[in-house]
């Protein structure tokens, strides 16, 4: 899952990203609004993690201009800011969670899970497709009853197929889910982590449309 972090505190937003990509997130961390404003016109997250106190434009414009744009991504403000008013004020203008600093990280995880089942329309925690189910919170993928084992970078991907089955995904679409501004990416590292991901799982499962991309499909 990728996740955009707006945090101007570098102390701070250095443990996040690094707490964050040990729980399996790829994380893209910009310091100012302006940053994450393009940021969120070139790529897309599945959430944003929103500091309010911000350089260059404040968590509250950038929230406005978001919503005043029509983009549906959840945002998650994390804020040392900890009057109703202030809570009050983000979650009018579009914020779906508040925290407040300090926070326990595994506690702002577990909001983060819960902000993007709720963007796919689902309730539960594991996601099926047929006999195939995926776990996001232990990171974890089942064909059947067996326990399908997974480089982080195939699981990512599967959980990017899943959250979207019968959807064609582009090459760059699944490039951009894979990996943040700071890896270094090979031009066929996507077909690559396809090609092994269907060894594991089975050819029938991703179905590749010419020119176009690959999808998830319940196999026979």
């Amino acid at each position: 899952m990728k996740v955009l972090l707006a945090e101007d505190d570098n102390m701070l937003g250095s443990g996040l990203e690094r707490g964050l990509r040990m729980a399996g997130f790829t994380v893209d961390w910009v310091r100012d609004g302006l940053q994450a404003q393009s940021a969120l016109r070139a790529q897309e997250y599945e959430v944003l993690l929103l500091d309010i106190g911000l350089p260059g434009q404040d968590g509250l414009q950038l929230l406005n201009w978001l919503r005043a744009d029509g983009m549906p991504i959840p945002v998650l403000v994390v804020s040392a800011r900890d009057a109703v008013s202030d809570r009050v004020a983000g979650l009018n203008l579009g914020a779906d969670d508040y925290l407040t600093k300090p926070f326990d990280l595994d506690e702002l995880i577990a909001r983060v899970h819960a902000l993007a089942r709720r963007r796919h329309g689902r309730a539960q925690p594991e996601m099926q497709l047929g006999r195939l189910v995926v776990r996001p919170l232990r990171r974890e993928a089942l064909l059947g009853e067996q326990l399908l084992a997974l480089s982080p970078r195939e699981y990512d991907l599967l959980l990017a197929l899943m959250e979207r089955p019968g959807t064609v995904l582009s090459r760059e679409q699944l490039e951009n889910r894979l990996y943040s501004w700071q890896d270094e990416v090979a031009s066929n590292a996507v077909e690559v982590h396809l090609h092994h991901l269907r060894r594991k799982l089975g050819s029938a499962w991703i179905k590749n449309v010419r020119g176009v991309g690959y999808k998830l499909v319940a196999a026979p």
